[in-house]
């Protein structure tokens, strides 16, 4: 089972997780972080770390937002790996407790 980032880090995406990841399984796009689940080892460690609780595991993704298991899976192959932390977006403050942002996703 692998972790999944969902809703929450659209727009704010914060990569204080990518810091604490032991297998560097974390891959970013243009507002968006996504795991790749053939590299993630389900150590939990990124959770503590999302400062938005945007990361479940697996089995425990809140109900409609299923979709973002499969959305990490195929963006995480065409986005490029980040293993450091990086300053997140300028208005990230603004979006942090924005609900539904799927429709702002920019792949």
């Amino acid at each position: 089972m692998a972790y999944v980032v969902t809703d929450a880090c659209i727009k704010c995406k914060y990569t204080d997780c990518v810091e604490v990841c032991p297998v560097d399984c974390f891959h970013e796009g243009p507002n968006f972080l996504a795991i790749d689940p053939d590299e993630c080892i389900d150590c939990s460690l990124c959770v503590a770390e999302c400062p938005v609780g945007a990361i479940y595991p697996e089995d425990d993704v809140p109900k409609g937002q299923e979709a973002f298991i499969q959305l990490n899976a195929d963006l995480a192959k065409n986005w490029p790996g980040i293993v450091s932390r990086i300053d997140p977006p300028a208005d990230h403050a603004d979006w942090a407790e924005v609900k539904d942002k799927l429709r702002f996703l920019e792949r």
